[in-house]
């Protein structure tokens, strides 16, 4: 399994984590901590393991966000949509059309996934243009710009445009 990915490094921590825990208050028996080791071996089968397995090769990045203008409202994208501030997508320099990406607002914890589907201008730093929608989700709505982190997930076929 690869260990580059933020995710699965978040899940060996916490299991590295309570295994620790559980030694220093003594309470270890061999015949679970063997069946933890065993569960652990197991092939990959939780949803989590599975969206690891498919996810992107790119990296996570720490970078800005911003939204869209409401100017913006039904002008068509990159990938020929029409913008609707209510769908979760995105616009990003490089990312491919139609990765979906998890961007997290690293002061509250709160995320979203949306579906990159326009391109924005190029920057020195990482950047996303996100929707209205995933805009609020955040916290980002009525603050113009704040520091994120860009995890990219999957690459999909993005639908027909309408």
């Amino acid at each position: 399994m690869n260990l580059n990915y933020p995710s699965v490094r978040w899940v060996a921590a916490c299991v590295l984590l309570l295994l620790t825990a559980a030694v220093a208050r003594g309470d270890t028996d061999e015949p679970a901590h063997g069946a933890l080791l065993n569960e652990l071996a197991a092939p990959a089968a939780s949803p989590l393991e599975e969206l690891v397995l498919k996810s992107s090769p790119l990296k996570a990045m720490e970078g800005y966000a911003s939204y869209y203008a409401a100017r913006f409202i039904g002008r068509r994208t990159t990938s020929g949509h029409r913008y609707q501030p209510e769908k979760l997508t995105a616009a990003h320099h490089s990312l491919p059309l139609g990765t979906v990406v998890r961007v997290v607002n690293p002061a509250t914890r709160q995320e979203v996934h949306v579906t990159i589907n326009d391109r924005c201008a190029p920057k020195r730093f990482p950047f996303i243009d996100l929707s209205r929608a995933a805009a609020k989700k955040i916290g980002l709505w009525g603050k113009g710009r704040i520091r994120v982190v860009i995890i990219p997930l999957l690459e999909e076929t993005p639908e027909e445009p309408a």
